[in-house]
């Protein structure tokens, strides 16, 4: 998978678990290190390692891992796939890092929430209630 597609399915991946302010940057000619980064807020701890969860598991339905994994007192977490690299912040410490201004000179592309997978929000509506309607039949059955 080229390095673009999977920056832009990693982003989509953390709107999946109401990630905002998702950043994709295109760091191709600016560094070695990485061809993109994809950077997004959460609003808590918890929903920083969803957010990271979200990914891992998305990217792991396709044969895709990361290659190394870091995190920082919950608030933040880095998913390295070699070619692009996700940061999951805590709002604050987001702003505290300020990335987008450390990488100024990369080309940034924002992903809007409309982004979110139409698959995931209408699944999750739709197999819930039939999900607990089968457990109630086969619990009085």
């Amino acid at each position: 998978m080229r390095a673009s597609t999977l920056a832009k399915k990693i982003a989509r991946l953390t709107l999946s678990r109401k990630a905002y302010g998702v950043v994709t940057m295109d760091l191709r000619g600016l560094t070695s290190m990485a061809d993109f980064f994809v950077v997004c807020s959460a609003d808590s701890d918890i929903q920083v390692k969803a957010v990271a969860g979200a990914v891992v598991e998305g990217l792991k339905e396709i044969d895709i891992v990361p290659w190394h994994r870091e995190s920082g007192d919950a608030n933040w977490i880095l998913l390295d796939y070699v070619d692009v690299v996700l940061h999951v912040f805590h709002k604050d410490t987001r702003t505290f890092y300020n990335l987008e201004k450390l990488w100024g000179d990369a080309k940034f592309e924002r992903v809007d929430e409309m982004e979110r997978s139409p698959v995931s929000r209408t699944s999750r509506r739709r197999t819930g209630p039939v999900k607990k309607k089968a457990i109630r039949q086969r619990a009085a059955g």
